[in-house]
Order: C-alpha cells, then sequence, then structure tokens
C-alpha cells in the first residue's frame, strides 16, 4: 500500500486517462495503418508502431498498478510534531553546517529538483518520526550524515 497526496493521485489518473483516451487510440490506429502497407517483417513503421503501443499499453498497467495500491493521505490526521508523509522539513547538516529543506513524499512523487525526497530514501527513513531539534543519523553511499531537526511543517 502507498500513500499519496492528493495531487499526485490526481496527476496520476489524469496522465492516466490521457493515455487511455487519446494516445493508445493513436497508437492502435497507427498500427493499423502501417499494417495495412504490406510485408510487416520489411515494415520499419509497422515494428516502430508496434513499440509505441507496447509501451502505452505497460505505462498504462503501471499507472492502474499505481492507483490500485495507493491511497489518499488523510492531511488532518497528520501528526503535526513529528516528521511524517507530507512534512516539510527543515534540517541541518551537522558534519557540514548545510541547511536543507526537503518534503517527505512516497516513492512516486520524488523529485529532488522540487525539493521532495523519497520516506524510503536513506535520509527520509531517517528523518521519519523525528521531532524538531532531535538528531536523525542516515546511513547513505557516502557515510553516515548525521541530522539536527530544525522545523516541521504540514502544510
Amino acid at each position: 500500500m502507498e500513500y499519496l497526496s492528493k495531487q499526485r493521485y490526481d496527476e496520476i489518473a489524469t496522465e492516466l486517462n490521457h493515455l487511455i483516451d487519446v494516445v493508445y487510440p493513436e497508437v492502435r490506429d497507427l498500427v493499423a495503418e502501417t499494417s495495412a502497407q504490406g510485408d510487416r517483417s520489411e515494415n520499419a513503421g509497422y515494428r516502430e508502431a508496434r513499440r509505441r503501443q507496447a509501451k502505452t499499453i505497460s505505462r498504462i498497467r503501471f499507472l492502474q498498478r499505481i492507483l490500485e495500491n495507493s491511497r489518499v493521505i488523510d492531511t488532518d490526521a497528520l501528526p503535526k510534531d513529528r516528521v511524517c508523509l507530507l512534512s516539510k522539513v527543515e534540517f541541518t547538516n551537522l558534519s557540514t553546517n548545510t541547511r536543507m529543506k526537503f518534503e517527505i513524499v512516497s516513492p512516486h512523487e520524488m523529485n529532488l529538483e522540487a525539493g521532495k525526497i523519497s520516506l524510503k530514501s536513506p535520509i527520509g527513513a531517517a528523518l521519519m518520526g523525528k521531532k524538531v531539534g532531535e538528531t536523525a543519523e542516515a546511513q547513505t553511499p557516502s557515510g553516515t550524515l548525521r541530522l539536527r531537526i530544525e522545523s516541521i511543517t504540514l502544510d
């Protein structure tokens, strides 16, 4: 079971509907059109259309599985004083004295450029459940990071 923000759940549902309603019919028609052009064994357009069809079907099935196995998070039920899913956490790396701020999200929402890290990442997992002022130790490929939590907000 994965938990998603309402925004991400809606984004996935929108992409799925677009694939089913727009992209797949276009690809299906392209396969039929290129198939009618003759010998399939030497028809590069047909092979490419079939590859696009397989990729589209694969993406549709993947998104369907995500939605089937996901629930939207009730933000009112989340603790405000501890790091949890959808918390925006500001922390200091104690070895470099560098301050960072990230939002803790599900793996399907992770986007480092947008400041979102997965709760399953080493840093996300280390921060989960901690309170302001506490120190977390994250085991990363580059070594152990000691992180002091400066603030927690939940929008």
